[in-house]
């Protein structure tokens, strides 16, 4: 048999006993729920042997960031649980020496300049760098605790993030040993990929699953649930049934979706491995051909602040109606091609999107398209102002434009707004202009507010 020495660490046998108890190390039923705000739900399945001797279970191999007081344990009305203790014995030479007293160890002594020679003896005591041990002929010796050696780790140490609990057995038992509690430190996000050309866009979705919660998965049905949750109020459920496919790949598996209690819930359609300490991306959404418009648009400022001369950039839009599918909140790339060559043409993000909801993203600013404002007369009085501002438009472009113009207005019964523009109200208090522009041209307009202060 391998031996274990300090000096030498090279390998570890750990024994299987489980204080009688035998739970196997085989997992089934394994699910993991993933929410997107550092939150996950554990499922667990494990065939379990129980005699009335059993005092203790050991459930070994739980992620090290669970939450203790979510576990939800489902054993057998033939026992009775005591109580519960997380137990993680990080290994360390004080451990182990500390579990091996009054038991024999083999220590390895010099036994010339160059030789050494392995006795079995009893160890006693240690205080760091030394320990006493006594021999097989009873003599009790001084050595380096670095020299003393281990066959095993003791029951006693339990080295992966465990779950103990103290138990009564009234009878012995077969059953399966089923297990829910949540973790931290893992969460998803989802990211989006948006193809387009003139008048149409295929978007990707990507998922991406972060696992820093202490413990792999591996061989284990994953579900997504989009949503914020209050924590607090959270209990685990999970969810099986009454789901609806979401269209991927023609060739590949189906993602399935359902709404669920004002949730968005996503299960993958296939097992997962994932390993601690490192990031997963899945796809899960491909939609092809989807229909798009660009859009122009520019806020400018309120006329009772405007004073003198102001030039404004304007924003533009990538804007799509919206997807009999709901997406959730992630972030999105935009990209085209030109003559051959991919484009990024801007990032953005979207919030948690219901199906069939319209969706616009901002690209960036247009290079062509300049707004500027000036005032070119004031009629203020008391609690009143009176302004005309002058507003010039300015299309660089080789191309037809239309362009929004939002301005900021305080709005009341005897406010008015004199121009010969066309303009509607949007959100209650922007007086909004919708501009046509021939390409290379210049357009002005004159509007005069008044207003109550």
């Amino acid at each position: 048999m391998k031996k274990i020495s300090l000096a030498i660490f090279t390998s570890l046998t750990v024994a299987s006993s489980l204080f009688g108890a035998t739970l196997s190390k085989e997992i089934k039923n394994s699910s993991l729920v993933v929410y997107n705000s550092n939150l996950g739900l554990v499922h667990e399945e494990r065939d379990l042997e129980l005699n009335t001797a059993d005092t203790s279970i050991i459930y070994r191999g739980v992620a090290s960031s669970v939450q203790t007081d979510s576990i939800n344990v489902e054993i057998s009305p033939n026992v009775t649980l005591y109580s519960q203790q997380y137990r993680f014995d990080s290994l360390t030479q004080a451990k182990l020496l500390e579990a091996h007293i009054g038991k024999k160890v083999e220590v390895r002594l010099l036994k010339n300049r160059n030789e050494f020679k392995i006795i079995t003896a009893t160890l006693l005591s240690h205080s760091g760098a030394k320990a006493l041990v006594k021999t097989l002929d009873y003599k009790i010796i001084t050595v380096k605790s670095d020299d003393i050696m281990f066959e095993h780790i003791p029951d006693t140490l339990i080295t992966k993030p465990s779950l103990v609990w103290n138990i009564k057995t009234h009878k012995d038992t077969k059953t399966t040993m089923k297990l829910d509690y949540l973790i931290s430190q893992i969460s998803f996000k989802s990211n989006y990929i948006l193809n387009i050309d003139e008048s149409s866009a295929n978007l990707t979705g990507w998922v991406s699953i972060n696992n820093r919660s202490g413990k792999k998965f591996e061989q284990t049905k994953l579900s997504l649930l989009a949503g914020d949750i209050q924590k607090k109020q959270m209990r685990p459920q999970r969810v099986y049934k009454n789901m609806r496919a979401v269209s991927i790949m023609s060739d590949a598996p189906q993602l399935k979706e359902q709404s669920f209690e004002g949730y968005h819930f996503y299960t993958i359609p296939f097992d997962v491995n994932l390993a601690n300490n490192e990031t997963t991306q899945i796809k899960f959404i491909q939609e092809n051909n989807i229909s798009i418009e660009r859009l122009y648009s520019v806020m400018l400022s309120n006329p009772l602040y405007l004073r003198g001369e102001q030039k404004s950039d304007v924003n533009q839009f990538i804007a799509f109606k919206g997807l009999d599918i709901p997406l959730p909140k992630g972030d999105i790339r935009i990209y085209s091609q030109l003559e051959g060559q991919t484009i990024l043409l801007g990032g953005n993000s979207i919030k948690h999107t219901p199906k069939n909801s319209a969706i616009k993203l901002k690209t960036g600013t247009n290079f062509d398209l300049k707004v500027s404002q000036k005032t070119t007369k004031r009629g203020d009085r008391d609690g009143w102002f009176n302004v005309d501002v002058e507003y010039t438009v300015l299309n660089s472009a080789d191309t037809n434009k239309t362009l929004e113009i939002l301005v900021p207005f305080n709005t009341h019964q005897d406010s008015k707004v004199n121009t010969d523009e066309t303009y509607t109200f949007t959100k209650g208090n922007l007086v909004t202009f919708s501009i046509k522009l021939e390409a290379n041209s210049t357009k002005k307009f004159n509007v005069n507010y008044e207003s109550k202060k």
